[in-house]
């Protein structure tokens, strides 16, 4: 459901292309992103960031689309959304106590501070490489080409990056478990040498 929400604005884009080309599709995704905020603090009384900063490139890239009926701005919407994260990622390696990556998933798992930090700089080229993908394919292939892209291209390229990221981290998590395990059992032999 909640992966459903998040892609609902791509998804009626790619729908609405087919149907009826990239204007139509733009408009609809511009509404789309709208609908999606109202709904998200309708039923959670609270909007993710993300929606917000994608809502707002949506409707600023795929206003000058419409006005001046050029298909290259909303094309251009992915990469600069891309590398806006990739600077936000890049930033909280910086500034704060903790890598981005590390606020967002430690409730979950729990890995040395060091692989936080090269996660955190993966996210970062993951970011930076999906916007020069989005952008070649924008200018290097046909539109119909760029919009399946856009919706199975870099999907699939997040989904793929997703499952080696928890991959990664799954098989550090099991050998900081196996340390802390270690740990534990250290003090109770040392002090079972005492009695």
């Amino acid at each position: 459901m909640k992966f459903l929400f998040d892609f609902f604005p791509i998804l009626l884009f790619f729908g609405a292309y087919h149907l009826e080309g990239i204007y139509v599709a733009t408009a609809v995704a511009m509404v789309a992103s709208v609908v999606q905020i109202a709904a998200g603090w309708l039923m959670w009384r609270k909007v993710e960031r993300m929606h917000w900063i994608s809502a707002g490139l949506i409707v600023l890239f795929g206003g000058m689309t419409l006005i001046l009926h050029n298909p290259l701005f909303i094309m251009w919407k992915p990469t600069i959304l891309n590398w806006l994260f990739a600077l936000v990622f890049l930033g909280s390696a910086y500034i704060g106590s903790k890598p981005l990556v590390q606020r967002m998933m430690e409730h979950v798992i729990q890995v040395p501070r060091e692989i936080w930090h090269r996660v955190n700089w993966a996210w970062v080229g993951f970011f930076v490489l999906s916007g020069v993908a989005n952008i070649v394919v924008a200018y290097q292939f046909s539109e119909a080409f760029w919009v399946n892209f856009k919706l199975f291209g870099l999907m699939g390229m997040t989904f793929v990056f997703m499952i080696l990221q928890g991959l990664y981290l799954g098989m550090y998590a099991e050998r900081a478990e196996v340390e802390a395990e270690q740990q534990e059992a250290r003090p109770e032999t040392h002090d079972a040498g005492k009695d």
